[in-house]
């Protein structure tokens, strides 16, 4: 098993290329079960979830060939329709199978997902919303058992909560089923608009693409001719090293992401008194903390006018990191997009501990993220939980010490402490870290941290 050692108190410095979106990668190469032709797909990242999804789809008899520059996966050939538990039980986001196995053959047997470490997960959602489609399910043995007697009809869905994966699913089941599917509560996550504008480009009728109300015209059976797409940019991992080069107060500049796709990020950011440049082509918009003319504190997802950004957002090609004259402490809680995501809670905690002031973190969409928390008190952190809040008290020492990563992204605030951390710290158990991060110790050492993956004895 694999650790990583890394030696805290280095800067960071230079130009990073930000790998494609695991969590856009997931669903899109669900969706290719709805499709006549191979599928060619360029900027896929190379982690443990995207390389096990890809077996799973020659388990059900698809086929793939991958070169480093696009990969292409050809399902014609699904003669299969069984996602089975071994392979479900690593990899939570099997689940999308269930939607278009479903839409395209009319009967699929899917593994129920086991626990997750976060929190509840139920696919419950999925399950409802299929059956109000016309689908008969019964789970036993273990598995979910779905059939389409007379096909998927469209419907309206009224989510009870906001889910991103039972967005995915019910946006793939309803691009083949007959009539139209009203989605209300829709998540509005960038992956799920990917997943739309390219089930779009195929001709299926798509109305409210990026909106929490989305209406499809299914092609009542007929599968589609999918077109060649780059998946976008990993937003998770661009977040993650931003907070690399805060907790050591550097300076790097990210390639490869939309800027709007991390606003509530780089606001965090901005609060804390580090500078953000986004750079287009003809021109750049500094916002800088250093800008005396400018109330910082005033900047923030709730007052800044969208204008202020909006000539480089969807132009800019780079993003840099400025450092901070003082590490500020900050509030913040997690929501669905485009609020602030759950998923860079930790990082965000992490980073809090080197701040001038308590910060507080409040998670509200899993109760079981704070796991990290035990972790970053060995390395000399202050964090106080009372329910789903934790206090977190800046400007304190950490040390390196052996660390457990207990999931993805409890991984890398992991890692992201240490590099602030005096002396040695090994993180344990980064098959975690494997599912969401290309290479990381790689991008990592290009910027200049010193940090090596080696063999647990």
């Amino acid at each position: 098993m694999d650790y990583l050692e890394i030696t805290g108190g280095k800067k960071l410095s230079g130009t990073l290329q930000i790998s494609g979106a695991k969590n856009a990668a997931l669903p899109i190469l669900a969706a290719t079960i709805l499709a006549k032709n191979p599928v060619k797909i360029s900027n896929l990242p190379q982690v443990a979830d995207v390389k096990t999804f890809l077996k799973l789809i020659k388990l059900l008899g698809g086929s793939y060939e991958s070169s480093p520059r696009r990969t292409t996966v050809d399902t014609t050939t699904i003669n299969n329709t069984t996602a089975t538990y071994e392979i479900v039980k690593t990899m939570r986001a099997s689940i999308l199978t269930l939607g278009p196995l479903l839409a395209r053959f009319g009967e699929c047997k899917v593994s129920l997902p086991g626990g997750c470490a976060i929190g509840q997960r139920p696919v419950d959602l999925h399950l409802k919303a299929m059956e109000k489609m016309g689908a008969k399910i019964e789970i036993y043995e273990g598995y979910i058992h779905a059939r389409t007697p007379h096909g998927l009809t469209g419907a309206t869905i009224i989510f009870d909560k906001i889910t991103v994966t039972g967005s995915e699913n019910v946006i793939m089941a309803a691009a083949l089923a007959k009539g139209k599917t009203t989605i209300i509560r829709a998540a509005k996550e960038p992956e799920v608009v990917q997943l739309c504008e390219i089930l779009a480009a195929a001709g299926v009728v798509i109305e409210g693409i990026g909106t929490d109300e989305i209406n499809i015209e299914g092609t009542d059976g007929e599968l589609l001719n999918l077109s060649p797409f780059k998946v976008i940019g990993d937003r998770i991992e661009a977040g993650t090293y931003l907070c690399a080069a805060a907790i050591t107060n550097s300076e790097i500049t990210l390639s490869g992401v939309e800027p709007k796709h991390i606003e509530t990020i780089t606001q965090k950011l901005i609060e804390m008194g580090f500078g953000i440049e986004l750079f287009a082509p003809a021109h750049t918009n500094d916002i800088s903390a250093a800008d005396s003319t400018r109330d910082i504190s005033t900047i923030n997802a709730h007052t800044v006018d969208t204008s202020d950004l909006a000539h480089t957002v969807d132009s800019a090609t780079e993003i840099s990191l400025k450092p901070a004259r003082v590490i500020k402490p900050i509030e913040l809680i997690t929501t669905e997009y485009p609020g602030f995501p759950t998923d860079m809670q930790a990082q965000f905690m992490a980073l809090a501990t080197q701040a001038n002031g308590g910060s507080i973190i409040e998670e509200r969409l899993f109760e079981n993220r704070f796991m990290h928390v035990s972790e970053l008190i060995r390395m000399g952190a202050k964090i106080a939980l009372k329910g789903n809040t934790a206090t977190v008290t800046g400007a304190t020492p950490l040390t390196g010490a052996d660390v457990m990563a207990t999931y993805l992204r409890a991984s890398s605030a992991l890692v992201i402490a240490a590099l602030a951390a005096r002396g040695n710290t090994r993180v344990h158990r980064i098959y975690h870290l494997d599912r969401g991060y290309e290479r990381i110790e790689e991008k990592l050492g290009k910027l200049g941290a010193v940090i090596a993956r080696k063999r647990e004895q």
